[in-house]
């Protein structure tokens, strides 16, 4: 029952799990944030490519 305690100790105690986590959802945030971005940019590109497009004819 002593190594049970310990190990349970021991498991609370580590901090690599939360660490993945904390990089895991920081990888995630800029994923959105990059998404984002590329999604307005390619609007607004999309819509100067229509303006020009126009303005030729």
């Amino acid at each position: 029952m002593n190594t049970l305690t310990t190990k349970i100790r021991a498991f609370l105690r580590e901090e690599d799990g939360v660490t993945a986590i904390e990089y895991g959802l920081l990888a995630a945030l800029i994923a959105v944030a990059i998404i984002t971005a590329v999604t307005l940019v390619g609007t607004k590109l999309n819509s100067t490519f229509a303006l020009v497009s126009g303005s030729l004819k």
